[in-house]
């Protein structure tokens, strides 16, 4: 499964001049942990999140002292946070995710780069979605017999063009078991590694056989 398939497609989207106090709102109201921030094009040029309203907080009642030479030549009066809009404390450099990515490669850029969300970009940066934590994790919650049908017709009818009658399958708690006899080594490698990168498989236990090694007759009789 792609990321399209899971991502929100109408993702909330505020401005780079929209007040940090409004966007507070949006956060609360919606239920979300942070928001994308698009130009007036739709273009993505950054996102502010929950830990950007913590750090201005935690700045607040900070005391400030004056330098010595501020003191002497300055004004005299410290300096606190004075951010008022999201373009003073979003985050530019922001980690993004192309929506024809596997769900698997989204849950891993969001756990190596500790984010809870990632904006979905086409290939010009403009902004069509937004994928959580919490959609990868619905990926896992897909039924037995709604994985199982996608082995049977999506996998081996649709893509190998095998008859599904001939292979027995079994999916119990995300657990796909394989059994049966194919004409090849290629064919088995395929049906299992496919299998795998379905939504909502845990793991793939399989006992395919197969009728001839085609890798080792590739081996001998190497291509010209």
């Amino acid at each position: 499964m792609r990321v399209r398939d899971m991502m929100t497609t109408d993702p909330i989207a505020i401005t780079a001049g929209t007040l940090l106090k409004e966007a507070a709102r949006i956060m609360v109201r919606s239920q979300v942990s942070g928001l994308p921030v698009v130009n007036d094009t739709g273009h993505l040029v950054g996102i502010v999140t929950e830990g950007d309203f913590l750090r201005q907080e935690a700045n607040r009642d900070r005391p400030y002292r004056l330098s010595l030479l501020d003191a002497l030549f300055g004004d005299g009066e410290p300096e606190g946070p004075t951010a008022e809009t999201v373009g003073e404390v979003m985050t530019v450099e922001v980690v993004t995710i192309a929506p024809e990515s596997t769900l698997g490669e989204a849950a891993r850029v969001m756990a190596r780069r500790s984010v809870k969300r990632l904006p979905v970009v086409d290939d010009e940066g403009e902004l069509i979605g937004v994928i959580s934590r919490a959609d990868v994790v619905n990926a896992f919650t897909k039924p037995d017999d709604v994985i199982e049908d996608e082995v049977r017709e999506d996998v081996i009818r649709r893509l190998l063009f095998l008859d599904p009658d001939t292979i027995e399958v079994a999916v119990s708690d995300g657990v796909v078991t394989l059994a049966g006899e194919l004409e090849n080594r290629t064919e088995t490698q395929l049906l299992e590694e496919l299998t795998r990168r379905i939504s909502g498989v845990v793991k793939v236990d399989s006992s395919l056989t197969y009728r001839i090694d085609d890798r080792k007759i590739e081996r001998n009789y190497p291509l010209s």
